[in-house]
């Protein structure tokens, strides 16, 4: 078997599409987004002491967990990009309602697993309405790139 030819064929992009269902390069401008205004508003918001990452990668470098912002929202977005591609127009509401209802959910989670401590003043609504929003500026400019691709 020449194995240049079988890499070049069909099985290898079959292995790949296996591999990384929610990849699409398309997403790759609005994850780009997602993280460079996640990190500002981490950063904004731990500077105001609001909250705070007791454990991040770098702590004598970086205030924020540059993990979540430049891995885990990331991939999140691509995934929630993924889906929102997979639905009608109220399942877009719905999914977005959904993914904003949970994240306080999982910053409470995150405050229990000692990632995570917000300030007296903090509510976990500021969290819900933050990401809602996020996520619709999110999938609003992934929607303009892609109009401008037409």
């Amino acid at each position: 078997m020449n194995t240049a030819k079988h890499l070049n064929g069909s099985s290898l992009r079959l292995l790949l599409k296996r591999r990384f269902p929610f990849w699409n390069k398309d997403y790759f401008p609005a994850m780009l987004l997602a993280s460079v205004i996640g990190t500002f508003f981490d950063d904004y918001f731990v500077k105001q002491r609001l909250y705070a990452f007791p454990l991040r990668p770098f702590p004598e470098i970086f205030s924020v967990n540059i993990a979540f912002t430049l891995v885990g929202l990331p991939i999140f977005v691509m995934i929630f990009l993924h889906y929102m591609n997979q639905v009608n127009p109220w399942g877009k509401v719905g999914l977005t309602l959904f993914l904003s209802l949970l994240m306080p959910i999982f910053e409470k989670l995150a405050e229990v697993c000692g990632l995570f401590v917000h300030s007296s003043e903090w509510k976990h609504i500021y969290t819900l309405a933050g990401y809602l929003l996020f996520l619709s500026i999110i999938y609003g400019f992934h929607q303009w790139l892609e109009k401008r691709k037409r």
